[in-house]
């Protein structure tokens, strides 16, 4: 085993995912909650792309990153809870080292899209309120698109550079994971080789994806917030609030959650926490997404109505 693990890097071929509960009977009620929730997210996030895409009045930046957040957010999902459906229907709990390593790869890459996509969303809220003489010009079709090309060519380049660091390490130990996806802390507990230069990468980086998006967004909402407040009429101010208000109830939600899966390093004692923390962050949030930009948005409640009945909004 030992030579094995000397010579090609990796002996562990396969790893076992110890998934959210052991108890036997208690893992149908899980697979149906999962389910649950699986179908709820893809349902609510294609229905709001189907509302942005059919309903004219929502053809504008902000709707069109909003689109690309539901995307993002069937995407990741996607990634993690079917797979762990498929183990609790065939009980059996073993992933492939490759398997592993690919969902790894996806997760981080959709996560990292959110990540700078929730930035584009609060710099159009910032051009909207605060530049409004100037924001059809700054905030063009191009821009829009170079914004996503952007948040999609960062997130490919920090995803490839974490598993292709992960792929560097030997595991010739235990090779199981107290999780229900494969994710960087729990590999990194059970590595044979020093984590060290991984654990720096996810630090330095971590500041880039989520330090410098976090500066840029309380920077926008704080320059919005004088903004709004210099509006005289009550019925204004109501409206500009309300915009942003669903925006940062999301950011609240996706950094608070990513912050807490990847500062705790090292900690085995916090595994069942982070199975919660992982819940949050792979199944609530992105089921939430929906709800909360819907909730207190007409034009998208009337163009869901539109979708769901079938209707065509009136020219």
């Amino acid at each position: 085993m030992e030579s094995e693990c000397g010579a090609n890097g990796t002996a562990i071929t396969e790893f076992i995912l110890l998934g959210l509960v052991e108890t036997p009977r208690l893992q149908p009620v899980v697979f149906v909650l999962f389910l649950f929730a699986y179908l709820v997210t893809v349902g609510g996030n294609l229905s709001i792309l189907a509302a942005i895409l059919v309903e004219p009045k929502l053809h504008t930046p902000m709707y069109f990153f909003l689109g690309n957040l539901s995307v993002l957010d069937v995407g990741c999902i996607s990634v993690t809870v079917p797979s762990m459906l498929g183990r609790l229907l065939s009980h059996r709990r073993t992933v492939s080292y490759r398997a592993c390593l690919t969902q790894l790869f996806f997760f981080h890459q959709l996560a990292g899209v959110d990540c700078f996509l929730l930035t584009a969303m609060a710099y159009d809220r910032f051009l909207a309120i605060c530049r409004p003489l100037t924001y059809s010009t700054r905030m063009s079709q191009m821009v829009q698109r170079m914004l996503v090309a952007v948040s999609w060519a960062c997130a490919f380049t920090n995803a490839l550079t974490h598993t292709v660091a992960l792929s560097t390490l030997n595991f010739c130990g235990p090779n199981v994971i107290n999780h229900f996806y494969c994710d960087l802390p729990q590999l990194f507990q059970l590595s044979c080789s020093s984590t060290q230069l991984n654990e720096l990468l996810l630090f330095g980086l971590g500041i880039l994806m989520a330090g410098a998006p976090v500066i840029l967004i309380v920077t926008s909402y704080i320059h919005v917030a004088a903004a709004v407040l210099r509006i005289r009429s009550a019925e204004g101010r109501k409206k500009a609030f309300s915009t942003c208000g669903s925006h940062l109830t999301v950011v609240g939600i996706f950094y608070g959650t990513g912050v807490f899966s990847y500062m705790r390093l090292g900690s085995v004692e916090a595994s069942d926490k982070d199975k919660g923390i992982g819940i949050l962050n792979t199944v609530i949030s992105p089921m939430l997404n929906p709800l909360i930009y819907s909730l207190r948005n007409p034009d998208v409640q009337g163009a869901l109505r539109r979708v769901l009945t079938g209707k065509r909004a009136l020219a």
